[in-house]
């Protein structure tokens, strides 16, 4: 039998510092330190010494004392202090590549995104550009005493263990070792599916501090995440945590087949999710753009002015793609039980008509029907999720390991 390692001082203050951070990030509001010290179990004495290492580091500040009642005297609450703690986003999409960072405090510091098509480019000069884009935005933050503590790229496609791209089929990309370009390595990337990315952008309290009310979701919370673009990804989330499965590869919600006599995807298969829900099927069905022109955005705003508009062509291929997405959503209800479901990309830019429509097909379809009350929600962060999540779980470095940047 192994030997358990022993905890030693440091680590039992990593620890506590960790979970200092995570109660002050899912808390719905600003806490003092005697508060802290109820919700964390840790006595007044070591949560005082705690709070002075994370003031000293510019993690936290403090607020306005406030009265927690009549008796007794006001309490000062701490919150995330802005302007030093961040993690950088990166993300290539089928419609272009961008970053972003994103502070400790909820703060967008820096962002920057390229629309171009990325159809069946080159990874090399792709990665070079990025690295160009990244390379000036962390020469600002130097300037400005910023620390990036984590770095996080989200990709279309299965991300293996170890940085290797098992197969983006929309970038045209398969079995990348992304270690290979320069900015992987050099910032030590975590590479996810961008679905996986997007799911935890959703999660309140992951990495950064955001109101409870700006969400309908807690932190603790189960749900499936769909990811709408020209593909179609998912990501199912438990307990606030993502789960990725043994490989990396769980929640490819859109090649899950709805039809064996369907249309071939580009993975291979007949009668995939994403060849009815997914953007450039979806432009196409409608008749409103064929060819490689059916992937651009711009025809999104297009479908959905048709579609509204009572279009026969247009609503027959949302009501198609309403039917393909519930038949899905059923399954994974039915394996996973979970009861919330989150539309992401441009399926939540229809605001919340396409929610109400899919949990009007989903509800009467799953075996609990009469014990769940499913919810579908629009995403919460419908712009670029996937870019926001990187950042995030860049963030999450510095939240699960502070003892390596703080100085104790």
């Amino acid at each position: 039998m192994p030997r358990a390692r022993s905890i030693n001082q440091d680590d039992l203050r990593n620890h506590n510092l960790s979970v200092v951070l995570s109660t002050l990030l899912q808390s719905a509001s600003p806490l003092s330190r005697a508060q802290l010290a109820k919700e964390t179990g840790l006595t007044k004495a070591t949560m005082s010494l705690l709070a002075e290492i994370l003031l000293s580091n510019g993690v936290v500040e403090q607020l306005s004392p406030q009265q927690e009642s009549s008796n007794g005297r006001p309490s000062t609450p701490l919150g995330f202090r802005s302007g030093r703690w961040a993690g950088l986003g990166m993300q290539v999409n089928t419609d272009g590549y961008g970053c972003m960072v994103l502070d400790i405090a909820g703060r967008t510091v820096a962002r920057e995104w390229v629309d171009r098509d990325m159809t069946d480019t080159d990874p090399e000069a792709v990665f070079t550009r990025l690295d160009g884009l990244v390379s000036s935005m962390e020469a600002r933050l130097k300037r400005r005493q910023y620390r990036i503590v984590g770095s996080g790229l989200a990709l279309p496609g299965l991300v293996a263990s170890g940085r290797n791209l098992i197969m983006a089929p929309n970038l045209g990309w398969s079995n990348l070792d992304l270690d290979r370009f320069d900015v992987i390595r050099r910032l030590d990337v975590a590479v996810e599916n961008e679905a996986s990315l997007a799911a935890i952008a959703q999660v309140p309290g992951y990495a950064v501090r955001r109101a409870q009310s700006e969400s309908q979701l807690g932190p603790d919370d189960s749900f499936l995440y769909v990811s709408t673009d020209v593909g179609v990804g998912g990501a199912i989330v438990r307990a606030g945590n993502v789960l990725r499965g043994d490989h990396g590869f769980g929640g490819e919600l859109g090649h899950v087949s709805v039809d064996m006599n369907g249309p071939r995807c580009r993975c291979g298969r007949r009668g995939c999710l994403e060849m009815y829900a997914g953007r450039r099927e979806l432009v196409r069905a409608a008749g409103v753009a064929d060819g490689s022109d059916a992937a651009k955005a711009e025809y999104v705003d297009v479908l959905r002015r048709r579609w509204r508009e009572g279009d026969v062509q247009a609503v027959h291929a949302i009501e198609q793609a309403l039917d393909a997405m519930a038949s899905v959503a059923v399954s994974v209800i039915n394996l996973m039980d979970v009861s919330t479901i989150v539309l992401g990309g441009f399926w939540s830019t229809f605001e919340g008509d396409l929610a109400a429509k899919l949990r009007l097909r989903i509800a009467p379809q799953i075996l609990a029907r009469y014990a769940l009350n499913v919810r579908v929600l629009d995403c919460g962060t419908a712009d670029r999720p996937a870019l926001y999540g990187a950042a995030c779980h860049g963030l999450r470095r510095f939240i699960e390991h502070p003892a390596r940047y703080l100085e104790v």
